[in-house]
């Protein structure tokens, strides 16, 4: 291994960790709007994160917040990350966001969420061509 590509795999690690973030975001700022429409206004940022941690309506993007914490912890812990370790955590990434029509909870939720909303459907495609740099 040389130090230049483990140097390029921590920078692209970090580039996804920050896709990552921005998608969640817009995810879950989409599925606020669908929740609102369907039950009402959400009173404050207090409900909401609740119901993001309790509603089964947010349970499909739970995986994708744990999945970053893991990214941040793998990043932050007393023994350095490896290159291996960054690897695994890019293959990870490629395969947890995987939008389907017919796949997991999550693949067609985030599928349909792409087909909504033209800026999750852009941050998804940074993220795509970000995985399939090498």
């Amino acid at each position: 291994m040389s130090l230049t590509e483990f140097d390029s795999t921590l920078q692209r690690l970090g580039q996804v960790r920050f896709a990552l973030l921005r998608l969640h975001k817009a995810l879950l700022d989409g599925e606020r709007v669908r929740y609102e429409q369907e039950y009402g206004r959400i009173r404050s940022n207090t409900e909401f994160f609740q119901l993001v941690l309790e509603s089964e309506w947010f349970a499909w993007l739970r995986p994708i917040s744990q999945f970053i914490v893991q990214i941040d912890e793998a990043l932050s812990a007393k023994e350095p990350i490896t290159l291996a370790q960054a690897d695994e955590l890019l293959v990870q990434t490629r395969q947890l966001m995987q939008p389907s029509q017919t796949g997991s909870t999550l693949e067609q939720n985030y599928y349909h969420a792409i087909q909504r909303d033209p800026d999750i459907a852009f941050i998804h495609a940074e993220l795509a061509n970000m995985l399939t740099v090498k």
